[in-house]
């Protein structure tokens, strides 16, 4: 089984290209770390209903660990199954690959089984390979599933991209994305430039993974030369382990750039938005212990929210860090208007149901 990017639905492939909030889900599990099916499912319906306009599943925020724990597979189709029974609209389905190329393709076959709609290619495995191997190893997934990039922070095991990969990746003709998160601004501009150096920033949509500069990501134009012109680009979306929590919001902020870009006025009040949803990651993503909680932090905030049962993870070893709730509870208060409480609490039984 293979898929092109030119064979998804009209509508799926114009959501992905308008630029939507795209979740990283997260993995709900019980007491004894094994998977909890319940509370799994009501994330993913919270997901469709505050707006969503895709779900990544089997990404760094499901924890890679899935694959070790045999859940790969199971999770994968437990949320495309309820994606499909809980709404009829266009929903860009991705599914996350990991691994060397043997793996990464098995896992890409996976997804196409199960109806995801292209697959985010982890390159975390590939560490110490060269560019060539790099792009040999992205265009053979490629040729099984639509790619949709993917720079992994260093912090959490990504490796350095730089620009010729970014070039010779957009060029791949299945690419149809790229999530751009290494939390750095020279590296962020890498892609820019490797894709309109490609000539590709109209086929491949970039999509924002910088937690720490999510409305800016989204507000501010990059302007890149190409040969004697300039050439401009914008992130259209945001594929995020920070949009796992708070979601509602997360729609709400989106049409709200997207209004203010297509009017050609940005007010300092949209613009001062960046420090305030970076402040809430600074804890959610537990910046000051180096995101050892990131995803245990995520996992928090939905605890509270009873979307969750606890902050377990695979790994016994991972959770809060020391001081982490604290600075929770800090950013609960003072942006509490940022966040959905009101609507989760409203749907949260339905949900659950």
């Amino acid at each position: 089984m293979t898929s092109h990017w030119s064979d998804l639905p009209a509508d799926v492939l114009a959501v992905l290209r308008q630029g939507a909030v795209i979740p990283a889900h997260p993995l709900a599990l019980d007491e004894r770390r094994r998977l909890d099916e319940r509370h799994q499912r009501a994330l993913t319906r919270y997901y469709i209903d505050a707006g969503a306009g895709g779900l990544a599943v089997g990404v760094h925020t499901t924890q890679f660990a899935i694959r070790q724990a045999g859940l790969y597979e199971p999770v994968l189709e437990l949320a495309a199954r309820t994606a499909r029974n809980w709404t009829h609209r266009p929903l860009c389905l991705i599914a996350g690959l990991a691994g060397r190329t043997e793996q990464a393709v098995a896992e890409a076959q996976v997804a196409l089984r199960h109806g995801y709609h292209a697959g985010m290619l982890s390159l975390a495995a590939m560490k110490g390979a060269s560019v060539d191997e790099l792009v040999t190893h992205c265009s053979t997934v490629a040729r099984v599933v639509p790619l949709v990039g993917f720079y992994l922070q260093p912090a959490v095991g990504g490796i350095h991209l730089p620009p010729a990969f970014w070039q010779r990746f957009a060029a791949i003709d299945n690419v149809v994305a790229i999530k751009i998160a290494p939390f750095n601004r020279y590296r962020t501009l890498d892609v820019v430039r490797g894709v309109v150096a490609a000539g590709a920033e109209d086929r491949v949509t970039l999509y924002t993974g910088n937690d720490d500069h999510i409305a800016l990501d989204l507000l501010v134009p990059f302007a890149v030369r190409r040969g004697a012109d300039e050439v401009q680009v914008r992130i259209r979306g945001g594929l995020l382990g920070h949009w796992s929590v708070w979601a509602r919001s997360a729609v709400q902020q989106l049409e709200r750039i997207h209004r203010a870009v297509a009017g050609g006025a940005i007010d300092p009040a949209l613009l001062s938005l960046d420090s305030r949803i970076t402040d809430c990651n600074s804890a959610f993503f537990d910046v000051a212990n180096d995101f050892a909680g990131c995803i245990a932090g995520c996992h928090e905030v939905l605890r509270r929210q009873g979307l969750l049962q606890g902050t377990w993870c695979l790994d016994p070893a991972e959770g809060l860090s020391p001081g982490q709730a604290a600075e929770i509870d800090r950013v609960c208060s003072e942006h509490a208007d940022l966040s959905d409480d009101a609507f989760v609490a409203e749907n949260l039984s339905r949900w659950l149901a």
